[in-house]
Protein backbone atom coordinates (compact mmCIF):
# COMPACT_ATOMS: atom_id res chain seq x y z
CA UNK A 1 0.00 0.00 0.00
CA UNK A 2 1.19 3.55 -0.71
CA UNK A 3 1.14 5.56 2.51
CA UNK A 4 1.63 9.24 3.28
CA UNK A 5 2.70 9.87 6.87
CA UNK A 6 2.52 13.17 8.74
CA UNK A 7 4.46 13.70 11.96
CA UNK A 8 7.00 11.07 10.93
CA UNK A 9 9.87 12.72 12.82
CA UNK A 10 7.94 12.69 16.11
CA UNK A 11 7.81 10.00 18.78
CA UNK A 12 4.92 7.93 17.44
CA UNK A 13 5.47 8.93 13.83
CA UNK A 14 8.94 7.40 13.73
CA UNK A 15 7.48 4.06 14.81
CA UNK A 16 4.71 4.28 12.21
CA UNK A 17 7.33 4.96 9.56
CA UNK A 18 9.64 2.12 10.58
CA UNK A 19 6.87 -0.44 11.01
CA UNK A 20 5.20 0.53 7.73
CA UNK A 21 8.46 -0.08 5.88
CA UNK A 22 9.00 -3.39 7.71
CA UNK A 23 5.55 -4.46 6.52
CA UNK A 24 6.45 -3.73 2.90
CA UNK A 25 4.48 -0.53 2.35
CA UNK A 26 5.72 2.23 0.05
CA UNK A 27 6.00 5.27 2.27
CA UNK A 28 6.18 9.02 1.74
CA UNK A 29 7.20 11.00 4.82
CA UNK A 30 5.87 14.55 4.72
CA UNK A 31 8.43 16.64 6.62
CA UNK A 32 9.17 20.29 7.15
CA UNK A 33 12.85 19.60 7.84
CA UNK A 34 14.25 16.55 5.96
CA UNK A 35 17.47 16.64 8.04
CA UNK A 36 15.45 15.34 11.01
CA UNK A 37 14.73 12.12 9.16
CA UNK A 38 17.86 9.96 9.18
CA UNK A 39 16.21 6.70 8.12
CA UNK A 40 16.94 5.48 4.62
CA UNK A 41 15.06 2.72 2.80
CA UNK A 42 14.37 1.78 -0.86
CA UNK A 43 10.61 2.15 -0.25
CA UNK A 44 10.90 5.50 1.52
CA UNK A 45 10.83 8.95 0.00
CA UNK A 46 10.52 12.31 1.68
CA UNK A 47 8.38 15.23 0.66
CA UNK A 48 9.35 18.60 2.09
CA UNK A 49 6.49 20.90 2.95
CA UNK A 50 4.59 22.64 5.72
CA UNK A 51 1.30 21.13 6.88
CA UNK A 52 0.14 24.66 7.72
CA UNK A 53 0.54 25.62 4.07
CA UNK A 54 -2.43 24.02 2.32
CA UNK A 55 -0.91 24.48 -1.14
CA UNK A 56 2.11 22.34 -0.27
CA UNK A 57 -0.03 19.31 0.59
CA UNK A 58 -1.83 18.45 -2.64
CA UNK A 59 1.21 17.27 -4.65
CA UNK A 60 2.23 14.88 -1.83
CA UNK A 61 -1.19 13.21 -2.03
CA UNK A 62 -0.74 12.13 -5.62
CA UNK A 63 -1.02 8.34 -5.95
CA UNK A 64 -1.38 7.63 -2.22
CA UNK A 65 -3.74 4.94 -0.90
CA UNK A 66 -4.03 6.16 2.69
CA UNK A 67 -2.82 8.81 5.12
CA UNK A 68 -1.61 8.35 8.70
CA UNK A 69 -1.13 11.35 10.96
CA UNK A 70 0.72 11.65 14.25
CA UNK A 71 1.01 15.43 14.20
CA UNK A 72 2.10 16.92 17.48
CA UNK A 73 4.04 19.64 19.23
CA UNK A 74 5.42 20.21 22.74
CA UNK A 75 2.69 20.54 25.38
CA UNK A 76 3.92 24.00 26.33
CA UNK A 77 3.84 25.26 22.74
CA UNK A 78 0.58 27.06 22.05
CA UNK A 79 -0.71 26.73 18.51
CA UNK A 80 -3.13 25.11 16.10
CA UNK A 81 -0.82 22.66 14.36
CA UNK A 82 -3.08 19.68 15.02
CA UNK A 83 -6.39 21.32 14.16
CA UNK A 84 -5.44 23.53 11.23
CA UNK A 85 -2.86 21.07 9.91
CA UNK A 86 -5.42 18.26 9.98
CA UNK A 87 -8.03 20.48 8.30
CA UNK A 88 -5.55 21.11 5.49
CA UNK A 89 -4.80 17.38 5.22
CA UNK A 90 -8.50 16.53 4.98
CA UNK A 91 -9.11 19.07 2.22
CA UNK A 92 -6.10 17.83 0.25
CA UNK A 93 -7.26 14.21 0.63
CA UNK A 94 -10.78 15.01 -0.51
CA UNK A 95 -9.48 16.91 -3.52
CA UNK A 96 -7.45 13.84 -4.57
CA UNK A 97 -10.08 11.23 -3.73
CA UNK A 98 -8.07 9.57 -0.95
CA UNK A 99 -10.49 8.21 1.64
CA UNK A 100 -8.63 6.40 4.44
CA UNK A 101 -7.30 8.59 7.26
CA UNK A 102 -5.85 7.16 10.49
CA UNK A 103 -5.16 9.94 12.98
CA UNK A 104 -3.68 9.89 16.48
CA UNK A 105 -5.16 12.21 19.10
CA UNK A 106 -5.38 11.40 22.84
CA UNK A 107 -7.49 9.95 25.62
CA UNK A 108 -8.77 12.28 28.31
CA UNK A 109 -11.22 14.77 26.82
CA UNK A 110 -14.60 14.84 25.13
CA UNK A 111 -16.44 11.54 25.58
CA UNK A 112 -13.27 9.94 26.97
CA UNK A 113 -12.99 12.38 29.88
CA UNK A 114 -13.86 9.78 32.52
CA UNK A 115 -10.66 7.90 31.74
CA UNK A 116 -8.80 10.56 33.74
CA UNK A 117 -10.23 9.06 36.90
CA UNK A 118 -7.60 6.34 36.50
CA UNK A 119 -4.70 8.81 36.42
CA UNK A 120 -2.75 10.34 39.28
CA UNK A 121 -3.95 13.37 41.27
CA UNK A 122 -1.15 15.51 39.82
CA UNK A 123 -1.95 14.53 36.23
CA UNK A 124 -5.71 14.92 36.64
CA UNK A 125 -5.83 18.18 38.58
CA UNK A 126 -2.61 19.98 37.65
CA UNK A 127 -1.16 18.73 34.36
CA UNK A 128 -4.45 18.39 32.44
CA UNK A 129 -6.13 21.68 33.41
CA UNK A 130 -2.98 23.82 33.40
CA UNK A 131 -0.34 22.22 31.14
CA UNK A 132 -2.46 20.29 28.63
CA UNK A 133 -5.59 22.46 28.54
CA UNK A 134 -4.76 24.20 25.26
CA UNK A 135 -3.38 21.02 23.73
CA UNK A 136 -6.62 19.17 24.48
CA UNK A 137 -8.66 22.07 23.05
CA UNK A 138 -6.69 21.80 19.83
CA UNK A 139 -7.25 18.02 19.81
CA UNK A 140 -10.99 18.60 20.18
CA UNK A 141 -11.04 20.97 17.22
CA UNK A 142 -8.86 18.54 15.26
CA UNK A 143 -11.31 15.72 15.89
CA UNK A 144 -14.29 17.89 14.93
CA UNK A 145 -12.71 18.56 11.52
CA UNK A 146 -12.18 14.84 10.99
CA UNK A 147 -15.70 13.88 12.05
CA UNK A 148 -17.24 16.40 9.65
CA UNK A 149 -15.21 15.10 6.72
CA UNK A 150 -16.32 12.68 4.03
CA UNK A 151 -13.37 10.39 4.70
CA UNK A 152 -13.20 6.82 6.00
CA UNK A 153 -11.51 7.94 9.19
CA UNK A 154 -10.35 6.32 12.40
CA UNK A 155 -9.34 8.53 15.33
CA UNK A 156 -6.91 6.64 17.57
CA UNK A 157 -6.82 7.84 21.19
CA UNK A 158 -3.85 6.46 23.15
CA UNK A 159 -3.27 6.81 26.87
CA UNK A 160 -0.08 8.40 28.22
CA UNK A 161 2.66 7.59 25.73
CA UNK A 162 5.83 5.76 26.78
CA UNK A 163 9.05 4.83 24.99
CA UNK A 164 8.93 1.17 25.99
CA UNK A 165 9.19 -1.60 23.41
CA UNK A 166 6.43 -2.83 21.13
CA UNK A 167 4.51 -5.71 22.71
CA UNK A 168 1.60 -6.19 20.30
CA UNK A 169 -0.53 -6.84 23.39
CA UNK A 170 -2.80 -3.95 24.36
CA UNK A 171 -6.46 -3.02 24.86
CA UNK A 172 -8.49 -1.06 22.32
CA UNK A 173 -12.06 0.07 21.85
CA UNK A 174 -12.81 0.03 25.60
CA UNK A 175 -15.33 2.26 27.37
CA UNK A 176 -13.99 5.40 29.04
CA UNK A 177 -15.35 4.05 32.33
CA UNK A 178 -13.33 0.82 32.09
CA UNK A 179 -11.41 0.64 35.38
CA UNK A 180 -9.09 -2.13 34.21
CA UNK A 181 -7.02 -0.02 31.81
CA UNK A 182 -3.67 1.51 32.84
CA UNK A 183 -4.08 4.70 30.75
CA UNK A 184 -0.62 4.29 29.26
CA UNK A 185 0.77 2.60 26.17
CA UNK A 186 4.02 2.60 24.20
CA UNK A 187 4.37 4.68 21.06
CA UNK A 188 5.45 1.52 19.25
CA UNK A 189 2.20 -0.24 20.14
CA UNK A 190 0.15 2.78 19.07
CA UNK A 191 1.91 2.65 15.71
CA UNK A 192 1.12 -1.07 15.48
CA UNK A 193 -2.58 -0.40 16.10
CA UNK A 194 -2.74 2.50 13.65
CA UNK A 195 -1.24 0.45 10.84
CA UNK A 196 -3.69 -2.39 11.50
CA UNK A 197 -6.53 0.03 10.78
CA UNK A 198 -5.48 0.23 7.14
CA UNK A 199 -7.08 -3.14 6.42
CA UNK A 200 -9.65 -3.35 9.20
CA UNK A 201 -12.99 -1.56 9.02
CA UNK A 202 -14.03 -2.31 12.61
CA UNK A 203 -13.40 1.23 13.81
CA UNK A 204 -14.32 3.27 10.73
CA UNK A 205 -15.89 6.55 11.95
CA UNK A 206 -15.03 5.67 15.54
CA UNK A 207 -12.57 6.87 18.22
CA UNK A 208 -11.03 3.76 19.80
CA UNK A 209 -8.83 4.23 22.85
CA UNK A 210 -5.57 2.30 23.11
CA UNK A 211 -4.02 1.35 26.45
CA UNK A 212 -2.52 -1.47 28.47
Amino acid sequence: MKLLIFGSTGGTGRHILEQALEQGHTVTAFVRNPSKLSLQHPNLKTYQGDVMNAESLAPAMEGQDAVLSALGSPANKVGVLRSQGTKNIIEAMESRGIRRLICQTSLGYGDSLKVLEKTSFVFRYIIVPFVLRKTFKDHELQESHIKRSKLDWVIVRPGNLTDTAKTGVYRHGFAATDKSIQVEVSRADVADFMLKQLNDRTYIHQTPGVSY
